[in-house]
């Protein structure tokens, strides 16, 4: 799963990035295009489920789930074409599986808020700002849109059925977005498979799945609702059907640096159960169907990402794909019976709660599974 944060110059996306990735990687200054080039780090994602198997098991290795995370230059109003450093960074969000958007929900007035002249600072505005991102990404859209309409035109007149048949989707989608709303909210036929094979040919930037991060103070990221800032970014991702999560860049960066008991002790002070990391990479997985099952032992535990909805042969060659094309059987366990049973496993497979499963069984989030395999 690879995430690009994106947003306008000096929002925290660099600071938030820090924080993901705990390093001092991405340099965050005061001033617009401090990150030239994207920056990449690979983060762990937390599973208490993963912690417990590897302490019960005393195992050599854990291996969590992993997400990458981008760090994106700052767009600016004109990015589509070519302003600030736009077009290069158009081309990294493209290779993202999902966007978290950076909306600068705080006020400080010795923190330049640029939108359009990367040498004059406006006032803060969520809206604007989100908008202004938005539309860029459509604007970029639209021109991937033409290029196609005007081949698939042309293969129209040739007689080609199928190509008239495009060129109407293509006119559609065109409209939409025309009229300033993003890809995300275009609604299709989505059992059309000339419809669905054409949207994701394109790739569309401003169809990709988004959370808006709202970079608050700590204050405002305790109590978000009483924050102005955040309802009007809450209203606009509801109306999209996206995801809104607040975040305290500088208190997450904060906590990257400590141990996990200071960490404990820093949240605790804060008022909070989790950090806004732990949040986001929840979040993420949710906007992109994914969840994760489990294989232990003394040798290794690890937690394996999959899609939602995966069926067991296919979940096994995540592993190898010796393990999917000489399927078997699958030994499952769902994780909850496990530790209910304290982490017995004599006690869950007397009780009948290890399960053999077969090619049409669809794997669950926290399965424990062991694949048996011939080939």
């Amino acid at each position: 799963m690879k995430l690009g944060i994106v947003g306008l110059p000096n929002v925290g996306k660099s600071t938030l990035f820090n924080a993901i990735t705990g390093t001092a990687k991405a340099q965050a200054a005061n001033y617009p295009f401090c990150t030239i080039e994207p920056n990449t780090g690979i983060v762990a994602v937390p599973d208490e489920r993963l912690d417990k198997l590897a302490e019960h098991w005393q195992t050599d290795k854990k291996t969590p789930a992993v997400v990458e995370f981008t760090d994106i230059a700052g767009l600016v109003k004109g990015a589509s074409k070519g302003a600030g450093l736009g077009n290069k960074f158009l081309g990294h969000i493209r290779e993202c599986d999902a966007i978290i958007h950076v909306v600068r929900c705080f006020d400080n007035d010795e923190i330049m808020h640029v939108v359009e002249d990367a040498t004059k600072a406006v006032a803060v505005d969520p809206a604007g700002d989100m908008e202004c991102i938005d539309l860029e990404l459509i604007y970029s859209d639209l021109d991937m849109i033409e290029n196609r309409l005007q081949k698939a035109i042309k293969a129209g007149k040739g007689g080609n059925k199928e190509a008239r048949e495009e060129e109407a989707f293509l006119n559609e989608i065109k409209a939409h977005l025309e009229s300033g709303a993003n890809a995300r909210t275009f609604e299709y036929d989505q059992k059309n498979d000339l419809y669905v094979n054409v949207m994701k040919e394109m790739g569309l930037l401003s169809a990709k799945p988004i959370i808006y991060a709202c970079n608050m103070d700590d204050e405002g990221c305790a109590n978000p609702e009483s924050v102005d800032y955040y309802k009007i970014v809450k209203a606009k991702a509801e109306a999209e059907g996206a995801q809104v999560l607040p975040i305290c860049a500088k208190t997450e960066e904060d906590l990257a640096g400590l141990d996990e008991e200071e960490k404990a002790l820093f949240l605790e002070e804060l008022g909070f159960s989790e950090s806004g990391l732990d949040r986001l990479i929840k979040a993420s997985y949710a906007l992109l169907g994914l969840i994760s099952f489990l294989t232990d032992g003394k040798k290794e535990c690890r937690a394996w990402t999959i899609k939602r909805g995966t069926k067991a042969p296919q979940a096994a060659g995540k592993i190898h794909s010796d393990f999917e094309r000489g399927f078997i059987r699958a030994q499952v366990i769902a994780y909850g019976d496990l530790d209910e049973a304290g982490f017995d496993y004599v006690a869950v497979k007397s009780k009948g709660k290890q399960r053999t499963e077969g090619k049409e069984y669809v794997v669950q989030d926290g399965d424990i599974i062991e694949f048996l395999f011939n080939v």
